[in-house]
């Protein structure tokens, strides 16, 4: 494979997980949730509640980003949302009884992603992958020299 078309297999490699998943929530009967919505729901599955901006920060989003995944969510019933006892100018986000009920087959939808996804590969090979792709995305966080800023310096500014 050329090195210039790496870029764009994993582009490839996104679009076949997201439709995984698709495929995956639809056969179980969740048609109207999406993978983008999976890493708010990753992240309140153990049962926590956490600030809208936590959690925007902790899945590398944009506030207004989360804001709409998260009103899909209570909107769909999976989660609720409540002010914090400690400052009410702060929004928790919980998952309700219903987003509860469907974590094992988010769990099993996951660990068949990650089943298919290494299937055949070594654990040196995920190790070595792994490190090679955060090296990647290092490169990519560096100062764009066109722009003249950095992508998290853009994403702070929209």
């Amino acid at each position: 494979m050329k090195s210039r078309g790496i870029i764009s297999l994993i582009g490839k490699i996104r679009r076949d997980a997201n439709q995984f998943i698709i495929d995956s929530l639809r056969s179980r009967g969740y048609e109207k949730l999406s993978p983008s919505h999976g890493d708010i729901l990753s992240l309140l599955g153990d049962g926590r509640s956490l600030p809208m901006k936590e959690i925007a920060r902790m899945i590398n989003r944009k506030k207004n980003t989360v804001t709409v995944l998260v009103e899909k969510l209570v909107q769909l019933g999976y989660i609720c949302k409540s002010p914090s006892p400690g400052d009410s100018r702060i929004t928790l986000i919980r998952l309700t009884e219903k987003g509860e009920k469907m974590m094992p087959d988010f769990k099993k939808i996951s660990d068949l992603l990650i089943e298919r996804t290494y299937k055949g590969i070594t654990e040196q090979e995920k190790s070595d992958l792994l490190h090679l792709l955060e090296k990647i995305w290092h490169n990519l966080q560096e100062r764009n020299p066109v722009a003249g800023m950095n992508v998290n310096e853009k994403t702070r500014m929209d």
